[in-house]
């Protein structure tokens, strides 16, 4: 089938999500007989990623497609194959369409600042989406933990849902700064605490002898991190991480942990986190589990389309 004809089917799959945020996954790998390759709106800001070799002979086709049927006013491709020999968090970028790399998108309640040609990840994560509307809504009145916070997203989506803080912890402070931005555009004020320049473990230690308590944290790591002489391993490290956040956890509040590790499964990843749960609120329940949202058919079956989400209250 000609990739037009594919690429229309996808958007029209995608109809009703368009109808709350203006960004998503347009189309995903072999999810939608396109392996290897995924497009991603922010906005009128598209871009396009290859992860294998496959249909880069199509590339030409594949853009034109873009351009008659989503008229980007921005379209960049990054290459994730490492053909150099680069680290894939560096990838290959071309810009095919427009000038400004950054734009800002709407995501339910809330706007976010992009950049598509900030490294490999834009500054929001789109598989997260139904994950940080959940927090959202659990967030009234509530002091929210957010660690490996990125740019602040889950941070972001508390305080519009109410929250009386949230407190986000990353390693980088150029990162957090981004936080604030977000923050900002968002009108919302940042209160003292609300961001912590270190590694998470750091901060669950602090907190711990403090004696602070948080009704919601969130644990979204990355699979591997390194911070002055600490890494940090998903695979090894994840339990240890959750049972350090949970001993900070207030009786009758939630505990939201993911990973896009592809190690882990679903539903053994959900029963592994509330037994860690459960050595310190034996009473804890699993909410639900979840995998990527409806723009990622196929999610779990390639590396490049996997996440492992739990929610926990106690």
């Amino acid at each position: 089938m000609k990739i037009v004809e594919l690429l229309k089917a996808s958007v029209e799959k995608r109809s009703e999500i368009a109808e709350s945020t203006n960004a998503y996954r347009v189309f995903n790998g072999a999810g939608d007989s396109l392996p290897g390759v995924t497009l991603d709106r922010f906005g009128g800001h598209y871009q396009i990623q290859f992860f294998l070799q496959d249909l880069m002979p199509r590339e030409h086709e594949l853009v034109d497609a873009v351009r008659e049927i989503c008229n980007p006013e921005y379209l960049a491709v990054k290459y994730r194959l490492d053909p150099g020999g680069k680290a894939l968090e560096h990838p290959e970028i071309k810009v095919v369409l427009g000038s400004d790399s950054r734009t800002v998108v709407q995501e339910g309640n809330c706007l976010f600042n992009v950049d598509l040609e900030d490294t490999v990840n834009p500054g929001l994560f789109l598989d997260m989406r139904d994950v940080r509307i959940d927090v959202e809504n659990r967030s009234a009145g509530i002091t929210l933990l957010n660690l490996f916070s990125y740019t602040c997203s889950f941070g972001v989506h508390a305080r519009v849902g109410g929250a009386e803080k949230a407190v986000n912890a990353d390693i980088s402070g150029k990162i957090l700064d981004k936080g604030r931005e977000n923050y900002a555009l968002n009108c919302l004020e940042c209160k003292p605490g609300e961001f912590f320049k270190g590694n998470a473990f750091e901060y669950l230690a602090w907190a711990k002898r403090k004696g602070l308590k948080f009704e919601g944290i969130v644990l979204d790591p990355p699979s591997f991190a390194r911070f002055k002489g600490f890494s940090f391993n998903v695979k090894n490290d994840f339990q240890k991480l959750v049972l350090g956040a949970t001993e900070v956890l207030a009786p009758g509040g939630f505990l939201m942990a993911s990973s896009n590790y592809s190690g882990f499964e679903l539903r053994s990843f959900g029963q592994n986190v509330l037994a860690t749960v459960k050595t310190v609120f034996p009473k804890a329940k699993l909410a639900w589990t979840r995998s990527q949202g409806a723009d990622f058919p196929g999610s779990g079956s390639s590396k490049d389309s996997c996440l492992c989400a739990a929610m926990l209250t106690v």
